[in-house]
């Protein structure tokens, strides 16, 4: 329910993914009638920006009171001017969500039919349409929020059972009438950071999820090396302080528990039996297996950072001015820039496109024979020669993870000035937000590459019996969706069904 408490990352899951309904408050609504009513009286007499005042740079124009309601419509409908690909539905509808809750918090002066008519579209699931591109983050998403906006005064396109239609036509379908605009609805709905945070919220779920998907794809490939218990041991990695790292070694302990493969060293090397000057068991596996906390680790704080940074976000004023009906003020200031959201996109692009490296190289591992000494190149279980097993795959995951390296280039310190220079630094904080996602979207599929390769190697080694609980139960998944195979076939579409498997299934770890 929106304004019974904080929103957190959970209430966004149950919202964009388990199809929860938004309630509102009534003592949410309550304030934001309070906020508007004192607004309407404050303003008179008052200089006040974006009420009677021009707009950015243009600000130092007074507007006549018989202009101001235009000026409202003029700032949606001149701002509705972004390009490119129609931002995905579950991005929207988080954007909507974020928007909502923070009108609802009263300190934007609308008048509450705004606040109805939103949760009404997201309990519609109609997404006005919203591209991708023209967002600098700095007076926050200014054009694709006045996408929405334009929706909200029925004008527009929106998103409805998948098909892109007017937005009056689809009001008059399901009953819907459009906002007036009273004294500020305009830049109120515009002049704040919603579009990126929610871009950045469905973008944190899923790079939870990638992290979880990690740690048991490296689980299971040490199992099928079997390799030694020690290097995620307790008392190896609490010798070490991070949270991070100690949480990803608890993860892969859990995951292989109960495993006939993980091998403990003091049966094996530490028994005085190994006399020979070649040691007949690797000592130490390669880092991309060994040193899986510590690579994901860091990766665990900073989605946990993010998490917390975006709940910040999303349940605080963020535009201008702050309305403050409760000390009868208003407050001109800068809450509309995306800073805080900007630079945690990029600080989680980079650790997810160090997820994909990672990856990468467990993938690069299980297909060179001459690495792993246990399995046939390419993981063919064919004819070598005639057969080529996973080699085409490969090239896929290793331009994919090239392209993740390219993107995870900082957007928070690329600030351009813009708007007359009335936006001198900005945060980029939109793009930011929608190349992670660009990233992340990509490190699905190397992982769906990924878990096709250990699936077959678990079968060429035959050791379904000798795993762990929950590692043959994510073999028996992801063989449900790609049969063992030994000839030849096309694969695209095999990657594509354990993308959208990974996408849609939580694993109960971390």
């Amino acid at each position: 329910m929106i304004g019974e408490k904080q929103l957190d990352i959970s209430d966004f899951y149950q919202l964009l993914f388990q199809n929860t309904k938004v309630t509102i408050a009534e003592e949410s609504l309550k304030t934001v009638k309070s906020c508007f009513e004192f607004l309407r009286e404050f303003s008179k007499g008052k200089i006040i920006y974006g009420i009677n005042t021009g707009l950015g740079p243009m600000a130092q124009y007074r507007i006549d009171e018989n202009d101001q309601t235009q000026l409202q419509y003029n700032l949606i409908r001149s701002h509705s001017a972004g390009c490119g690909d129609a931002l995905p539905g579950i991005y929207v509808k988080a954007a909507m969500i974020a928007r909502l809750n923070t009108l609802s918090l009263g300190f934007s002066g609308v008048h509450p039919e705004v606040i109805e008519l939103l949760a009404s579209l997201i309990n519609h699931d109609v997404y006005p349409f919203i591209p991708e591109h023209g967002g600098v983050g700095a007076s926050g998403d200014l054009v694709q929020l006045s996408h929405l906006a334009l929706v909200l005064i029925g004008e527009g396109e929106v998103f409805y059972k998948d098909e892109l239609r007017a937005t009056a036509e689809v009001f008059e379908e399901i009953g819907l009438n459009a906002i007036h605009v009273h004294i500020r609805e305009g830049l109120a709905l515009i002049n704040g950071t919603s579009v990126m945070t929610g871009i950045g919220i469905v973008n944190t779920i899923h790079a939870e999820n990638l992290l979880k998907w990690s740690v048991i794809a490296s689980a299971m490939i040490n199992e099928i090396v079997e390799s030694y218990d020690d290097h995620f041991s307790v008392r190896l990695n609490a010798s070490k302080l991070h949270g991070g790292q100690q949480e990803i070694a608890r993860a892969m302990r859990e995951i292989v528990a109960d495993s006939a493969l993980i091998r403990k060293r003091e049966d094996h090397l530490f028994n005085g039996k190994e006399n020979g000057n070649v040691i007949n068991h690797k000592v130490q596996e390669y880092y991309s297996l060994r040193c899986v906390p510590q690579i994901l680790g860091p990766v665990y704080d900073t989605i946990s950072n993010t998490k917390k940074v975006l709940e910040e976000e999303v349940n605080s004023v963020n535009d201008n001015p702050v309305i403050d009906h409760k000390n009868q003020d208003v407050l001109h200031g800068g809450n509309f820039h995306g800073d805080y959201v900007s630079f945690e996109m990029d600080k989680l692009k980079i650790a997810i496109t160090k997820l994909s490296m990672l990856a990468e190289r467990q993938l690069n591992f299980l297909l060179n024979d001459k690495l792993n000494n246990i399995l046939p190149p390419f993981i063919n279980l064919g004819k070598l020669g005639l057969n080529l097993g996973l080699q085409g795959t490969q090239f896929t995951a290793t331009s994919t993870v090239a392209e993740n390296q390219t993107l995870s280039n900082p957007m928070y310190i690329h600030s351009i000035p813009n708007n007359n220079d009335n936006q001198d630094i900005v945060s980029m904080g939109t793009n930011a937000a929608l190349i992670t996602k660009k990233i992340i979207d990509n490190t699905f599929q190397v992982l769906a590459i990924e878990f096709l390769a250990i699936v077959q190697a678990i079968d060429y080694l035959g050791q379904q019996s000798k795993l762990s609980v929950k590692s043959r139960e994510i073999f028996h998944q992801i063989r449900d969706i790609v049969p063992r195979f030994e000839q030849d076939t096309i694969k695209y579409k095999d990657i594509d069904n354990i993308r959208d498997f990974l996408i849609n299934n939580r694993p109960n770890i971390l």
